[in-house]
This record gives structure tokens, C-alpha cells and sequence, in this order.
């Protein structure tokens, strides 16, 4: 089976809503745990809103995206959010990710991916992985100098839950990035430079 990853905004609202389904974490947060201070007061319909508006899906010609969109044999299966690290309100006062490091988080040639998203009956696949890779190639082809992640690191037998949404250091590490910083025991900063 092949993944193929596309760019939000040239694929279909209702692919997307696929991926994110009708319940469970994705389907609630709608993908803007980063980009909202208070993201639980913001209905969930606008949430919805929010991420449409976000992705331009359909608008093949929008000059922004919030992410990309991946599929397994036409099937769409993944998502992942990759934007310039000013893009995420959240992670821009999160103190986490900058402990130990001296650097401007506002460097708007600094990319994140922030949020991953593999349909239920298409886990462990290669698609985190497949768009973690794509995800590099999109921001460099629109400018960044590096992308970074801040995922989970998952010791062998350990179970993730709901920590996963942020892909883990394997996904990362197969895709090229080396970690800069452990800020906690658990989580690690992963950049790859371009």
C-alpha cells in the first residue's frame, strides 16, 4: 500500500473530515490546541470553523495551509500540522519546548508540526512517518530554514493515550530530525535544519 501526501487546501473539505471523524480527540479539538489560548471555551462548531478556515480545503490555490493530508491507496487516512512556529499561540507561551534553549521563538522561518492524526484500521502503517517526512519538504519549499516537532518519547511497552496527537521521537528520527533538547523526561524537541 502507498501513502501519497497532499497539502490541505488541494484536497476536499470532506476528506478531512474523515480523517478527524465524528468523536473522539481529534474530532473535538479540531486541531487547535496550539492555536488557542482557551481552547475548550471556543464551541466546538467554531473550533470546526476555525480549522476550515485554517486548511482553505478546496482552494487549490490558496497561498496558505494549515497542513497536510495523507492517503493510503486514495483513501484518506492522516493528517499532520505543519505551519511557521509563530502560527501557535500555545506553544509560543509554553514554556516546555524553550526550556535550556536561548532562541527567538518568533523566527518566523522556524516550522512546527504540531499535531498528527491516522485514522483508526490505518495505524501503524507509516503514515505519521510519511507525513512527517512530506512535512519537511512543504515548509522548505515555502521558506523555512528548519522545522521542529515536540513529541512524546515512548519507552518499549509503554502506552502513549491521548500524549500521541504530537507523534513520538521514532516518527521524527525516521524522518531526519535530531533532538536539540529533552525539556522533560518525556518529551523531547526534534529539528531537522533545511
Amino acid at each position: 500500500m502507498t501513502v501519497t501526501v497532499r497539502p490541505a487546501n488541494e484536497v476536499s473539505w470532506a476528506d478531512l473530515r474523515a480523517v478527524f471523524g465524528e468523536r473522539g480527540d481529534p474530532a473535538n479539538c479540531q486541531c487547535q490546541w496550539f492555536k488557542a489560548r482557551d481552547v475548550w471555551k471556543i464551541p466546538k462548531p467554531e473550533r470546526t470553523a476555525r480549522l476550515r478556515a485554517q486548511t482553505h480545503c478546496g482552494e487549490a490555490d490558496a497561498k496558505e495551509t494549515s497542513g497536510l493530508v495523507a492517503y493510503l491507496d486514495g483513501e484518506p487516512v492522516g493528517w499532520c500540522a505543519v505551519e511557521p512556529r509563530i502560527a501557535y499561540e500555545r506553544l509560543l507561551r509554553a514554556r516546555v519546548p524553550w526550556t535550556g534553549r536561548a532562541e527567538d521563538k518568533a523566527d518566523p522561518d522556524v516550522w512546527a508540526v504540531t499535531c498528527f492524526v491516522t485514522r483508526a484500521g490505518y495505524r501503524r502503517r507509516g503514515v505519521s512517518r510519511a507525513l512527517a517526512e512530506a512535512a519537511v519538504d512543504f515548509a522548505r519549499g515555502r521558506g523555512a530554514r528548519a522545522v521542529e516537532g515536540y513529541p512524546v518519547r515512548m519507552e518499549p511497552g509503554q502506552v502513549g493515550g491521548g500524549e500521541l496527537f504530537v507523534g513520538t521521537v521514532s516518527v521524527f528520527a525516521e524522518a531526519g530530525f535530531t533532538e536539540v533538547s529533552r525539556p522533560t523526561p518525556r518529551r523531547a524537541v526534534m529539528r531537522r535544519e533545511l
